[in-house]
């Protein structure tokens, strides 16, 4: 038989996502991607408590604060180009009023540690090794939220750093709960920012993170799901990705959910978002004239379905799609 591609194995997982349970991801864009087409499905998934994160030791500090429920105050807050600013957080909890950022901060670790404990899933998405270590404080920062260059150190974190760090972490999380299971991926987008020859060098140390990682847990408990693989190997051409050159295209990015779902997703979870994936696309379209009676009826007849799909799933929860609904009927 001949074959044009080189076919990526998938994994065997002992328990999938469900909309029975809730899961959490954390990570770099990529995991945005998986994550939002899942939220877009109404399952019960919450992505990046703290922004995008790109490496390993952000993300690492990022689900610390999710197991010790960390609260911010003003002192962690520093005032930077008309926003108040925190080193850890994503530059989309930033904010012109210093209480409004602080709220934001704190609600969403609180939300995101209350979904943690009760878990059964958490995804971790690693995008690079390199960092940036500020100065002053001697801290690696998350996002460095646009501040001069020569306030940072660049460095690459070592495999033995990240092993460390990364299995005393997840020592604490299986404590904090024991039915959850961590899956990693490493993302397929490549930094060439950091030029290529770092790129594949970076990318390799993540990858002898996780190969580290899984013999030293090698219960089950921790997954390797292979998205880098699936881009590199199955779909190895540029037509797969968006302009740029380094972001994945839509297409390539539905290829990998497909098979990301094909793993993941139990048979019930996805008969349900098929049913839900309908009605929100009959949602997404957008209407000539909102104000007609024949989109009037459309959103009707979409209310009714999504009050069908509550009395035969009574777990789904549909508020967010509801929402949606009422505010279009209001045009």
């Amino acid at each position: 038989m001949i074959t044009f591609r080189t076919e990526v194995g998938l994994p065997k997982v002992a328990r999938q996502l469900s909309y029975r349970r809730n899961a959490l991801m954390i990570g770099s864009c990529f995991t945005e991607n998986i994550g939002n087409y899942l939220q877009k499905n109404c399952f019960p998934v919450l992505t990046n408590p703290c922004g995008i994160l790109y490496n390993p030791a952000s993300m690492a500090e990022c689900t610390d604060f999710l197991v010790r429920e960390k609260q911010f105050t003003a002192a962690d807050l520093f005032y930077a180009n008309g926003l108040w600013n925190n080193f850890y957080f994503h530059s989309r909890f930033s904010h012109p009023d210093k209480e409004t950022a602080l709220a934001g901060m704190n609600d969403s670790v609180a939300a995101a540690a209350r979904q943690l404990r009760s878990a059964s899933h958490l995804f971790l998405t690693f995008g690079t090794s390199w960092v940036y270590r500020e100065k002053e404080g001697n801290k690696i920062v998350g996002n460095c939220h646009k501040l001069p260059a020569n306030r940072f150190i660049r460095e690459r974190l070592s495999v033995e750093a990240m092993s460390v760090q990364w299995i005393e972490l997840l020592n604490r999380l299986f404590i904090l709960n024991p039915e959850l299971n961590v899956v990693f991926t490493i993302s397929p987008i490549r930094h060439l920012k950091d030029g290529s020859y770092e790129n594949q060098v970076s990318k390799s140390a993540l990858f002898l993170l996780v190969d580290q990682l899984l013999s030293h847990f090698g219960n089950g408990k921790v997954t390797y799901f292979p998205s880098y693989e699936l881009v590199m190997d199955e779909l190895r051409d540029y037509r797969f990705y968006a302009s740029d050159m380094l972001h994945l295209s839509e297409t390539a990015t539905a290829f990998v959910q497909e098979k990301f779902n094909d793993v993941f997703l139990d048979s019930e979870s996805k008969e349900i978002s098929f049913t839900v994936g309908k009605l929100v696309k009959s949602l997404s379209h957008k209407p000539f004239q909102a104000e007609s009676s024949a989109y009037q009826d459309l959103l009707s007849k979409l209310k009714e379905e999504a009050s069908k799909i509550e009395a035969n799933y009574p777990f789904v929860d549909l508020k967010n799609l509801r929402i949606d609904i009422i505010q279009k009927r209001g045009f």
